[in-house]
């Protein structure tokens, strides 16, 4: 079973993903009911590179989504996918390509997770900021208004449109209006 959505948006990435997919439901490398195509250390920094993110197995590989729209993917053990609308920064290390979702045209970039030409620290902060950029990037491609960005129903507002609420004046008032504040 997959968590990402079978979605237009998704549609290339859950067909790939599910061409290599192997049902596994118990064992060392068990992933959700799938064989996990990820190493565990990726499965870690994609976590920590997005930690308010909630990480979707799918088909056995662990993939970030906006709105219900693939992101983010860790795939096998130096190849992290990220969604953008152009090419990640050019300083970035570039993975190995993984057709056709990196094919042209297709959106997807293949970056090496670890970047190990940049400091620890450095590393982890662009590319924290570049899974940022592709999850918002996937909010965008999201064609669903009911939720927001992270995917979250919308609240419908409160009121209706032109009229306000208005705030009742406390009956009880202490020192000061409204009956805040210490009585004497």
């Amino acid at each position: 079973m997959t968590l990402l959505p079978d979605r237009p948006e998704n549609t290339v990435l859950l067909d790939v993903l599910r061409g290599q997919g192997i049902a596994q439901a118990h064992g060392d490398y068990a992933y959700a009911g799938w064989a996990l195509h990820t190493h565990p250390d990726l499965v870690d920094r994609l976590e920590e590179l997005a930690p308010h993110w909630p990480v979707l197995a799918t088909f056995g590989i662990p993939v970030l989504a906006a709105k219900g729209v693939a992101a983010v993917v860790a795939w096998g053990m130096s190849i992290l996918l990220v969604r953008l609308p152009e090419g990640p920064p050019e300083f970035l290390e570039a993975a190995e390509p993984c057709p056709p979702l990196t094919d042209p045209g297709n959106g997807w970039y293949a970056v090496c997770p670890w970047q190990s030409d940049l400091p620890l620290a450095e590393s982890r902060r662009v590319l924290s900021t570049l899974a940022q950029h592709a999850l918002s990037n996937a909010a965008s491609l999201s064609k669903d208004d009911g939720t927001d960005w992270q995917g979250r129903p919308l609240q419908p507002p409160d009121r209706q449109p032109g009229k306000t609420k208005h705030r009742q004046p406390s009956k009880d008032r202490g020192s000061r209006q409204g009956g805040r504040g210490r009585r004497r």
